[in-house]
């Protein structure tokens, strides 16, 4: 679907709908805001393969070096061996059912991070193949439908269920990406950026939601690559809520947060995880939820003129 411009957007992916002209969003018990945490498993390839792409700007390590950076890949690691068991612990102790996206490397060849996970009552969704691969309008439509498909697959293999929701690598897509997610019987994404609340995509096949993440408040954008301090970052997510919070109480807002296991769960970090969803869930209110409960809630009680 090549981009057209016109008035509201530049592609027909969804319907143009200003905040201020929709109806009212109910969550359960009537809380002003859901709250869903998505925990990013991702491998970084050594080698990926020739022609794949991998982001300019992937973090990792302090600045990418030659190879072989073992600073960039074992940093990296680090989530896998020790930050996820920090961050799951912290979102277990505040009642939040987390939302694993996990890519296909991370499925196959760590067994014992998928049972810790599904032990632990995640939910997990697609996050395609590895972070050193990520979907770019450069592949065509046969090599983008078998990435995806090998993501799912491995998944399913993995965890004995298809996945209900994707996270791209690094939020990459192409101009086909929904269509494709929506014919693999993907139900919702998390790459659109846009929005505080869920809403439909326009798919032939399939039923496709957005579930936007808060993309300023994901811990790699703020504090790799803006450079926001930890102590900035905490301050960020109690105000992000807050305000949200606040503009709940006319209409339901969703905060959806990314989160990077290798980042956010050193162990100088995961304090001010920590202490802001305590701040969070301290609140009357608020509806801790995967992102699965949340899009289905949404299908299920859409926004009332």
């Amino acid at each position: 679907m090549p981009a057209e411009r016109r008035f509201g957007m530049d592609h027909e992916h969804y319907d143009w709908s200003p905040l201020s002209t929709r109806g009212i969003l109910r969550w359960p018990d009537d809380a002003r805001l859901a709250l869903s945490v998505v925990v990013a498993l991702e491998h970084m390839e050594w080698l990926p393969p020739e022609g794949s792409f991998q982001a300019a700007n992937l973090a990792g390590g302090s600045t990418p070096r030659a190879y072989p950076d073992y600073a960039r890949i074992s940093h990296r690691e680090y989530g896998h061996r020790v930050g996820i068991f920090r961050v799951l612990d912290v979102l277990e102790r505040h009642g939040i059912r987390p939302t694993v996206a996990m890519d296909a490397m991370t499925a196959s060849n760590y067994p014992y991070l998928v049972r810790h996970c599904l032990d632990r009552g995640c939910e997990i969704i697609g996050h395609g193949i590895s972070v050193s691969r990520m979907i770019t309008g450069n592949m065509s439509e046969q090599d983008e439908r078998a990435y995806i498909r090998e993501s799912l697959d491995s998944l399913r293999q993995a965890t004995g269920e298809a996945p209900a929701g994707w996270m791209g690598p690094e939020y990459g897509e192409s101009e086909r990406t929904p269509r494709l997610l929506g014919e693999a019987g993907i139900r919702y994404v998390c790459d659109w950026a846009n929005d505080e609340q869920p809403y439909p995509l326009t798919v032939p096949s399939g039923e496709l939601y957005a579930l936007p993440v808060m993309l300023e408040l994901d811990d790699v954008v703020a504090m790799a690559h803006r450079k926001v301090t930890v102590e900035r970052y905490g301050t960020m997510l109690r105000e992000g809520f807050d305000g949200l919070y606040d503009d709940g109480t006319g209409n339901g807002r969703a905060l959806v947060l990314s989160l990077h296991p290798w980042l956010i769960g050193q162990p100088f970090r995961i304090g001010v995880l920590d202490e802001a969803l305590g701040h969070m869930m301290r609140r009357r209110d608020v509806w801790a939820a995967s992102g699965a409960e949340v899009v289905d809630w949404y299908r299920t009680h859409p926004p009332v003129a």
